[in-house]
């Protein structure tokens, strides 16, 4: 009679079960963070943003805001009456819409430009669109210039901040390249030019003029409209649709400009490119809403800290998110403080600037310093 063997499958390990050390709790999947971080941010922007179209100094119940939209969408809802619906379709909705194209914008021409340069801390005003933008608006203001009617600053800051980059890349260019490091100190002397361009217009307009310049300067939201959305819309969603494509030459991109060749990357070309993408975002979003900063640098950089620098989702995320922050700024500004208004572009700074410090601070302390 044989006799049956048995099979040990596991070997015996030194000390008992109760003695053995708990097994390490599963991290969860890095390829599901991108999806679920999408849906967040998209989720929270659409609560943000039928929030934001319900609040102010005439309160619409969230649900009533849903109501009218699907009625004018004529799946179902309820029409509001008559003050609610002018004060909805006519002041609310056009700024939360201006609202979200211009931080769209600027998140995604932020996350563009710190792949373009390889660098965390970039950001769209590092080779002078906004002030070159700014420019163009507080010279405007100051001469009086009227040609366009209401529509001339706005005219005037876009051009002037395309005519800047166009300048600065010139002027950056030698040997038929263009250089990280010569773009970055280009844009600063331009930067400071600009500066000196703008003290010397405020030197020359008058009180009202001056006030006018400040009010353009601290950036705002205030005076959104159809017109000016319907103005903003084709630059926006032409450089939101053109900057994903690029996102796997971002990736080689990050490996170091002589890997990225060898792999089939033309750096000059990429860089040509994404740099007119981010002059298109940033110079439309400047000149309809003034100059808003820490949007295009911060948003990006929270997004590669929880997601990685994988610019497949960092490029629609940071679009998502920046979008997501402006909504939201701007509900704080016009309801912090009412009936007075805080500047969007102070509140950005206010809470950004900060955050910027503790960035440098962690980065500078995880690298072991700058040299």
């Amino acid at each position: 009679m044989a006799v049956p063997s048995v099979t040990t499958t596991e070997t015996p390990t030194v000390g008992s079960a109760n003695e053995r050390e708990p097994a390490p709790t599963p991290r969860p999947s890095r390829r599901r963070t991108p999806f679920l971080l999408t849906l967040g941010l998209a989720a929270a922007l659409l609560l943000a943003a039928l929030v934001s179209a319900g609040t102010g100094a005439y309160d619409i119940p969230v649900g009533d805001v849903v109501g009218s939209v699907l009625h004018r969408l004529h799946l179902g809802g309820a029409e509001l009456d008559r003050v609610g619906e002018s004060v909805l379709w006519n002041v609310r909705v056009p700024r939360v819409v201006l609202g979200l194209l211009v931080g769209a914008s600027l998140g995604c021409a932020g996350a563009l430009m710190q792949g373009v340069f390889g660098n965390p801390l970039a950001e769209p005003g590092v080779i002078g669109i906004s002030s070159g933008a700014a420019v163009g608006a507080v010279g405007a203001i100051a001469l009086g210039l009227t040609f366009l009617g209401n529509w001339t600053v706005t005219v005037c800051a876009f051009a002037a901040g395309l005519l800047t980059v166009t300048l600065v890349y010139l002027l950056s260019r030698s040997g038929g390249r263009t250089e990280v490091v010569t773009l970055i100190l280009t844009g600063i002397a331009v930067n400071a030019f600009a500066g000196a361009l703008i003290g010397l217009f405020v030197f020359l307009a008058d009180n009202a003029q001056i006030s006018q310049i400040t009010f353009w300067q601290l950036g705002s939201l205030s005076q959104a409209t159809w017109p000016k959305v319907l103005a903003v819309l084709p630059c926006a969603l032409a450089g939101l649709a053109a900057a994903p494509p690029y996102a796997r030459k971002l990736d080689l991109l990050a490996l170091g400009e002589r890997p990225a060749r060898h792999l089939g990357v033309d750096v000059e070309r990429l860089r040509i490119a994404l740099v007119l993408v981010v002059a298109l975002l940033t110079a439309a979003a400047v000149a309809v809403a003034g100059i808003i900063t820490f949007v295009g640098l911060l948003v990006p950089h929270l997004l590669r800290m929880a997601a990685g620098p994988g610019h497949r989702f960092l490029i629609p995320g940071s679009a998502l998110g920046g979008a997501l922050v402006l909504v939201v700024a701007d509900l704080a500004a016009r309801t912090a403080v009412a009936p007075a208004e805080l500047p969007l572009g102070v509140l950005t700074a206010l809470f950004g600037s900060p955050f910027f410090f503790w960035l440098l601070r962690r980065t500078r302390r995880r690298q072991g310093g700058w040299a």
